[in-house]
């Protein structure tokens, strides 16, 4: 029986060391999802100028 118990804790420990968060593996990618952002962001307010100054010649034609 306790051969059963030992492997269970050690099994048991295994599992709880591989769910563990670092927490500057979070931050990271925070951060990494906030530059995906900004560029997407960006993007999107070109693309807005963009239809808008296209939209602005058209109509003056």
């Amino acid at each position: 029986m306790s051969i059963h118990s030992n492997m269970d804790k050690n099994q048991s420990d295994f599992n709880n060391s591989q769910s563990r968060v670092k927490v500057t593996d979070l931050l990271s990618r925070l951060n990494d999802e906030k530059k995906i952002e900004k560029k997407r962001n960006l993007a999107l307010g070109v693309a807005a100028v963009s239809a808008v100054t296209v939209f602005g010649i058209i109509l003056t034609i």
